[in-house]
């Protein structure tokens, strides 16, 4: 049977190509707003951190009704780091838009996601989005989707892809390059024509594959998936199963169920086969299980997503400041948290550290990791971090590392720079081409030497470059590298940071920290320039004398501190450093506190490598 009142499709792209911005045009035009409603911009990024960074960390589901056919739309994350969520979510879907940017062309992640959808046997129509910027390259674009389907091997089906222009912002689409549209009445009539209606049985036995989880206070667990076949009723006895695991079948009771109707989610009794509903009731359910009648148990397969490539351990917080801030400070509470993560995020490993109060976090990259942190700290917990460390895989008896794909476009007179910073951290030229007045570089870099390299590439660069990168493969180990050419100034006292100290401790290097900020020993203050550690008094007092100078009471005049965000904090940590997060503070910190304990440990490494 086929459902022709139903259309499934998701949304992909890289990131910022505009797919949230052109689903809020599909709500608008679909007539999910009643008239005169007043609208937020990217209304799909729900989430706080989606707001503020502009870009989408979790696969949301709407719908929209056109022509009397319901079009449920899945909105993906475009960031390479969350691909987990894009592998997943392809498998409630019959097609994909493959959004294109009409200047930037196809990126890292457009192929990625791509090869996945082809993968799948998904049928795909091209969007380039954004025709309205000045300086669009349509017929270059269309050119360069051509040539990437091709080289992903597309079957003659796929490569005749309808093509279509959209602006996202201004609501509109064509068949055309050279016409603008008025609406997006052609993209809706693409989806009904191009994209397959679900077909499956409505009388057999029912299959549920669950795609997606949410939490709800109240009811707790939601699963989230397509209906395969047959029905699901409300209140029905069903059993869960998963075709990974050896576990028998549990028995449990559906609650509720809804559908999704533009933003809202619509009590139902029954869904029938290839409608997409969230259901509540199943207390242990995790994606990749499958709901099933209890007359039939048949699991379906999940897709295999794609395994982590770093690591980083996570921590309780032991520095002298613990406790202060944070409602969640005890390894039972950080355990519990991460453990809690991964049913919800399939492309996270989290593992029992060497110690009891340490934890291993292995996620798809450091974006991936940092929004984890970052997460945790707004609900209250206090935790230390490592440094990132890459997953190596041996491979027929050789030691392999995760290798990226690096898309860089650069004004031409920075390109001098970028070329000679990515040879030297071990990066293959594959493709430069002139686009204007920049250039288009691509790379296969591994992992580890773009630690610490986003910043000072944008240093390089003036903040005008774009850089871009997706796992690529797996390849042999290319040998020792060292990324960090800079030491760390580090607090040698406990106390509150003075001018005064901090004015001394100015010429050592650049100071993280402004005057009356709590410091402790073997935090770290600042940076040096040199490869190398010095011990900083920032708490120093001017000693106070009877005898008066002229200009003895001029205002000391301090370089504003180098504030860092939590990725670039991430970024510079040493391995004998860890990053310290709290609610309301970010601090770095050396593992061993004590100076003289350190410089101990210190050389007796140092021998122990001779």
């Amino acid at each position: 049977m086929k459902r022709n009142d139903l259309r499934n499709v998701a949304i992909i792209a890289h990131v910022d190509h505009g797919k949230t911005t052109l689903v809020d045009e599909m709500l608008k035009q679909g007539g999910a707003y009643h008239e005169n409603q007043v609208t937020t911009e990217r209304v799909m990024d729900s989430n706080a951190l989606e707001r503020e960074r502009g870009i989408t960390i979790l696969a949301k589901n709407t719908a929209v009704h056109y022509n009397g056919v319901k079009i449920n739309i899945v909105d993906t994350p475009g960031h390479a780091d969350f691909g987990g969520e894009v592998e997943r979510i392809l498998k409630m879907v019959n097609g994909v838009i493959l959004l294109v940017d009409a200047a930037e062309g196809p990126m890292p992640q457009t192929r990625f996601v791509l090869r996945r959808a082809m993968e799948m046997n998904h049928r795909i129509i091209v969007v380039v989005n954004k025709i309205d910027r000045p300086d669009a390259r349509l017929e270059e674009v269309e050119e360069e989707v051509l040539e990437l389907l091709m080289e992903l091997d597309a079957t003659d089906e796929q490569l005749d892809s309808p093509m279509l222009f959209c602006s996202g912002r201004a609501g509109t689409a064509s068949l055309s390059p050279y016409e603008a549209g008025t609406d997006l009445k052609p993209l809706f009539d693409t989806i009904l024509e191009y994209i397959p209606a679900p077909e499956g049985e409505l009388d057999a036995p029912l299959q549920l594959l669950v795609s997606s989880i949410d939490y709800n206070d109240y009811v707790g667990r939601i699963g989230i998936g397509r209906i395969e076949r047959g029905i699901l009723r409300q209140n029905a006895e069903v059993m869960i199963s998963n075709f990974h695991s050896d576990e028998t079948p549990k028995k449990t009771r559906i609650v509720s169920i809804y559908q999704i109707d533009g933003l809202n989610r619509i009590p139902v009794e029954s869904a029938e086969m290839g409608d997409i509903v969230c259901f509540s009731g199943a207390e242990n359910i995790t994606i990749g299980d499958t709901i099933t009648s209890p007359e039939c148990v048949e699991p379906l397969e999940f897709v295999k997503v794609s395994e982590p490539t770093i690591e980083m351990t996570f921590q309780v917080n032991d520095s002298p400041f613990a406790g202060r801030e944070g409602k969640f400070v005890t390894s039972r509470q950080l355990r519990e948290r991460l453990y809690k993560e991964l049913l919800k995020d399939v492309s996270l490993r989290v593992t029992d550290g060497e110690t009891t109060d340490s934890f291993t976090v292995a996620g798809r990259g450091e974006m991936h990791l940092s929004i984890l942190i970052e997460t945790m700290r707004r609900e209250g917990y206090e935790l230390c971090c490592s440094t990132p460390r890459v997953l190596y895989h041996e491979i027929d008896g050789v030691k392999c590392e995760p290798v990226e794909r690096v898309s860089i476009d650069v004004p031409e007179e920075y390109m001098g720079s970028v070329i000679e910073k990515l040879s030297a951290r071990k990066g293959d030229l594959i493709e430069m081409a002139p686009s204007g007045s920049r250039m288009k570089i691509e790379y296969l870099i591994p992992s580890r030497c773009l630690f610490g390299y986003r910043s000072e590439f944008m240093t390089d660069t003036r903040g005008e470059g774009i850089l871009n990168a997706v796992f690529d493969s797996y390849q042999p180990y290319k040998g020792d590298i060292t990324t960090r050419f800079t030491g760390s100034l580090v607090a040698s006292e406990d106390g509150e940071s003075t001018s005064y100290g901090l004015f001394n401790a100015q010429d050592r290097g650049s100071m993280f920290i402004g005057v009356q900020t709590p410091v402790y020993e073997g935090m770290l203050v600042g940076e040096c320039p040199k490869q190398e550690d010095i011990a900083v008094n920032v708490c120093k007092k001017k000693h106070l004398t009877a005898i008066r100078s002229a200009g003895a009471d001029e205002a000391l005049r301090l370089v504003p501190p180098k504030i860092m965000s939590l990725e670039q904090a991430i970024e510079f940590i040493n391995e004998d450093e860890l990053l310290e997060v709290t609610p309301k503070s970010i601090r770095l910190r050396k593992r061993i506190l004590n100076t003289e304990l350190r410089l101990k440990a210190q050389a007796q490494k140092k021998k122990a490598a001779q």
